[in-house]
């Protein structure tokens, strides 16, 4: 018998280890090829991990909860045919893994510092990076605003020591988000129901705290009449639906033009880093898709800006299917520049949608509605029935201001109405 390890896969560029959140295969279990194993989660991902072979699981080297770095071997498989080099080979193998999980690893240090206080941090941070923060009480928040010297602005040893080294000088220069105010206690009674927030929950209400405490929040709001389009939609749905084998909805209507639309306001397709502003030479909007469980997931459409509405709407609908089977990529996930939320879905006619850091942006859609609406034409003012939404943009008030926020609405909606219901698709 010859005996396989299932490694630990590499998730994406930036992804070093991955947590073992539950394994659907023990011990004695006999697999299939492509059966899963074990289910794993990253910061930015959940995904599975299949059987790459067929035989008896015969070990699991990690418990659940464990994080493992990637490469790693995590559970051993024996399939038939002969084992060349012995039991000998397959022993020491197991031996290593042992030693490796036994004796105190950077892995089991990081997860500490990674639960603890960087779980949501928007950009890759080192093992060492985070130790060095930890230990020099650095938040999230003022890790988040550490310029970076490394690929994709990522902060090495380096960048950190030279922060710690300017950090009086830095911070009377840059100003820092306020320390979190100590939270109230709450109390709960009799028949009360406590329920224990999931992993994916956590990572986005601490996303979201920080976000509000790294950006000045300011939302605009602006009315647009869609007629035109909701009249092409209606005249091209079934055309599209029997050519495609799939709908086509409003939400790539509005992604396209909000991506075309960034193309004129290079600010509001950015990031801040310190004192210095990141101006995106990519359009990457990602979408907000509400999931089965109620939790929130924003895959990304790369390069919306260059995408035709046939295009907008297939990559729309394939990633908001997979994002609710749980099946996307960890690259799919990554990259945004500005995001798109629709609350118009659920019937709301409009929000306040809080910053995806580090974007500065965020665009809202509300839902769409039939209003009576005063018209003027040639022959003087008309009172028509129009179909009317609301679109809200939150955003940085560090770099973008009223009026750069107020001209970008402008500028889409004029985009929306100005839709050209004799295209073809």
């Amino acid at each position: 018998m010859a005996k396989f390890e299932v490694i630990m896969p590499k998730m994406g560029e930036s992804i070093i280890e991955a947590t073992i959140t539950k394994w659907l295969k023990q011990a004695g279990d006999t697999v299939e090829e492509d059966d899963t194993i074990v289910e794993i989660a990253t910061d930015k991902v959940d995904s599975e991990i299949p059987s790459p072979v067929e035989g008896k699981l015969v070990k699991m080297l990690y418990n659940e909860g464990d994080v493992v770095a990637v490469g790693l071997p995590i559970a051993i498989i024996q399939v038939e045919g002969d084992d060349e080099d012995g039991d000998s080979g397959t022993e020491l193998a197991d031996t290593s893994v042992k030693e490796e999980t036994s004796a105190p690893q950077p892995v089991t240090e990081e997860k500490e510092v990674v639960d603890g206080d960087y779980s949501s941090a928007s950009r890759f941070y080192s093992p060492l990076v985070k130790s060095i923060a930890k230990k020099e009480n650095i938040s999230l928040a003022e890790l988040e605003q550490v310029p970076g010297t490394g690929k994709d602005n990522r902060v090495n040893k380096q960048d950190i020591l030279n922060y710690l080294e300017n950090r009086s000088k830095q911070s009377a220069a840059t100003p820092q988000p306020q320390a979190r105010l100590e939270v109230p206690k709450v109390v709960s009674e009799s028949g009360d129901e406590i329920v224990e927030m999931d992993r994916m929950r956590k990572l986005i209400a601490d996303h979201m705290v920080m976000s509000k405490q790294v950006s000045p929040h300011v939302t605009s709001f602006i009315e647009v009449d869609v007629t035109n389009i909701v009249n092409w939609r209606n005249k091209v749905k079934d055309q599209f639906l029997k050519r495609e084998n799939q709908k086509i909805t409003y939400t790539p209507i509005f992604i396209a033009a909000a991506a075309k639309v960034l193309r004129d306001f290079p600010m509001v397709n950015a990031s801040v880093d310190g004192s210095k502003m990141i101006l995106r030479k990519n359009v990457n909007v990602g979408m907000a898709t509400a999931l089965p469980n109620g939790n929130l997931i924003v895959p990304v459409i790369k390069n919306a800006d260059e995408l035709n509405l046939v295009g907008a709407a297939k990559r729309v609908n394939d990633l908001a299917n997979r994002a609710r089977k749980n099946k996307l990529d960890p690259d799919e996930i990554q990259g945004g520049t500005f995001t798109v939320t629709n609350f118009g879905s659920f019937d709301s006619l409009t929000g306040t949608p809080i910053i995806n850091q580090p974007q500065v942006a965020i665009l809202g859609l509300g839902a769409i509605k039939k209003r009576p609406v005063v018209l003027e034409t040639a022959q003087g003012d008309v009172i028509a029935i129009r179909h009317i939404m609301m679109l809200s943009l939150a955003y940085d008030h560090r770099i973008v201001d009223g009026a750069l926020g107020g001209m970008y609405l402008k500028g889409l909606r004029d985009n929306l109405e100005g839709f050209d219901v004799n295209q073809a698709i």
